[in-house]
């Protein structure tokens, strides 16, 4: 090599000018995934060039992507206790079937007359606008003391108290945590309050018309107007010195009492000062909460047990800031932080809708149940997605037929969606010195959108993550406009309705990589998706709806946006 200056900067080949062809790869390497490899040539101001597209088929709409929480270790609903095991508890089961016969004799009989009292109090009242007359609330002591009966029967023979209850001016609102159905009753033996409940207690053999004595004030959880009514009574009766106190279970339904999970803000929005009691149940061998577990084993192993702990605590009166006009929210958070402190355990976002994920994945005889719970608050607050719609989007997950460790793979995925994994094909100009080059950008559709929502790259998504992403799509501003425009683009006769051959042609850009054959194939299976009503064609109502529960097929129309554009 002598007599050549070596340098850092010459190439060491020289590589001739060709007017060959060059082969571009584009490799596509994550787990589930197959590569794809395409050529084509790249001379002159006519030649096309494989570019990779964009990760994100739902930019169109304003997506940047979206991040998931890692998965939550804690399932506030397990009960550590359901199984009967170990020779004391089978001894202990044994010893007291002659006792639990007796009790169970003693709570029909108390249930019974207490039912007869409350009916008596109750017959001829027709003015439930006003507080109960004092001679009739007399005679709700029979009830309260049966009541009471009923808590000896279930084996509460003493009950330990700390603190006492504040008086009724002094806090009107009361608020407990919820472990178990005996808290209800404790209560009404205790304070006889107005209480908070669902609609659907109302028809509960015997339980229905002592409820209805304490003057309740019905909801339904899942209407709006349902929930806005109530707040207003809560209001009304607790700035009324004639009705009792109001008692609310903020938490909206039973945990195991090892933390305590979000609080709706019935309690909170009407201001008033609240006083906080915690209740407790130690115990070695039986967990006495309601959790994952039937009524029936519940009442069975509560009635064979020697002795039932429980330990309920007033905690001081907690009012809203006087200093200034404090939020509901701050106030619950306030709340929920005394008898999280009270009781040395945390708070979660579990609401009431993760108990729901929870059943509909144990009815569907899931291995690990507990892996659908998503906190549920937290999703409500970031993504505004209501109870019924996270179970909808639970539902299509299951179809997925997800796998033990509760993941779906891209096939399963493909298959609910109707779609098969074919790319999207754009034709993009770009500029390039005092040349413009016309390239071919190949996505893949269906495995572009499956990538969308497997964050982490595992080639499997968790309902977790499917529920985080289909939420974050119809977060966005523009999904709403997009599913209205996409309609609109569809029906290009203007007759109101999509035909099948309509829906083709529209996107038929998202799957221009099948055969004439398979294209039919996957546009008959997608117009049959969207065409709820099963009538032959798609009206704008179908076409919204079906959008609204698979908010991932928008990408669909995406290529007719971007070619149109």
């Amino acid at each position: 090599m002598a007599g050549i200056e070596a340098d850092l900067i010459t190439p060491l080949i020289h590589s001739p000018p060709s007017d060959q062809p060059e082969l571009i790869l584009t490799v596509d390497d994550r787990p589930g995934f197959e590569s794809l490899s395409d050529s084509c040539t790249s001379n002159g101001d006519d030649a096309d060039n494989i570019l990779p597209a964009s990760d994100n088929p739902f930019e169109f709409i304003g997506s940047g992507g979206f991040s998931v929480p890692g998965p939550t270790t804690v399932d506030p609903f397990r009960n550590d206790t359901p199984n009967i095991d170990g020779v004391y508890e089978w001894f202990k089961i044994l010893v007291c079937v002659p006792v639990a016969t007796i009790r169970l004799v003693l709570f029909g009989l108390c249930l019974m007359v207490g039912y007869l009292a409350t009916k008596f109090a109750l017959q001829g009242w027709k003015d439930k606008q006003n507080p109960m007359p004092k001679w009739r609330c007399r005679v709700m002591w029979i009830t309260r003391i049966c009541t009471r009966c009923i808590l000896f029967s279930f084996g509460y023979h003493w009950i330990k108290r700390k603190g006492r209850p504040a008086s009724r001016e002094t806090a009107p609102i009361v608020v407990s945590n919820h472990v178990s159905y005996i808290e209800p009753i404790f209560f009404f033996y205790e304070l006889f309050p107005t209480i908070v409940a669902s609609e659907s207690h109302d028809s509960l053999l015997f339980v229905g018309t002592i409820i209805r004595a304490m003057q309740v004030i019905y909801v339904n959880r899942f209407s709006p107007s349902s929930r806005k009514q109530a707040v207003n009574e809560i209001k009304r009766k607790a700035s009324c010195d004639t009705y009792p106190r109001v008692l609310l279970f903020p938490e909206g339904t039973t945990t195991n009492g090892r933390l305590i999970i979000s609080f709706q803000l019935g309690a909170f929005i009407p201001g008033y000062p609240i006083q906080p009691v915690v209740v407790r149940y130690p115990h070695i061998h039986f967990d006495q909460s309601w959790g994952h577990i039937s009524l029936g084993r519940l009442m069975f192993r509560m009635f064979t047990q020697f002795h039932n702990f429980m330990e309920v605590e007033y905690l001081p009166v907690i009012s809203p800031s006087e200093y200034k006009k404090e939020s509901a929210v701050h106030f619950a958070e306030r709340t929920g932080h005394a008898i999280a402190t009270a009781l040395n355990v945390v708070q979660t976002s579990h609401s009431y809708a993760d108990l729901m994920l929870l059943t509909r994945a144990s009815q569907s005889k899931q291995e690990n149940p507990s892996s659908y719970m998503v906190e549920m608050a937290r999703v409500e607050s970031s993504f505004h997605l209501s109870t019924l719609e996270a179970v909808d989007f639970l539902d299509t997950f299951l179809s997925m037929n997800p796998d033990p460790s509760g993941c779906v793979k891209i096939h399963d995925f493909l298959r609910v969606l109707r779609l098969k994994p074919c790319y999207l094909s754009e034709k993009v100009n770009r500029c390039s010195g005092l040349n413009t080059h016309s390239y071919i950008t190949k996505r893949y559709c269906g495995l572009q959108i499956f990538g969308f929502i497997d964050v982490d790259k595992s080639g499997k998504v968790t309902f977790k993550q499917f529920l985080f992403g289909s939420a974050h799509v119809m977060k966005q501003p523009l999904f709403r406009q997009a599913c209205e425009l996409s309609f609109a683009e569809c029906d290009t006769d203007g007759d109101s309705y999509i035909s099948e051959q309509e829906l083709g042609e529209s996107i038929g850009l998202a799957i221009s990589d099948l055969n004439k054959d398979e294209w039919q194939l996957q546009i008959r299976e997608v117009f049959n998706l969207f065409d709820t009503d099963k009538d032959g064609r798609i009206s704008k109502d179908d076409f919204c709806t079906c959008l609204r529960r698979n908010p991932l097929l928008i990408a669909l129309f995406s290529p007719s946006f971007q070619h149109k554009a």
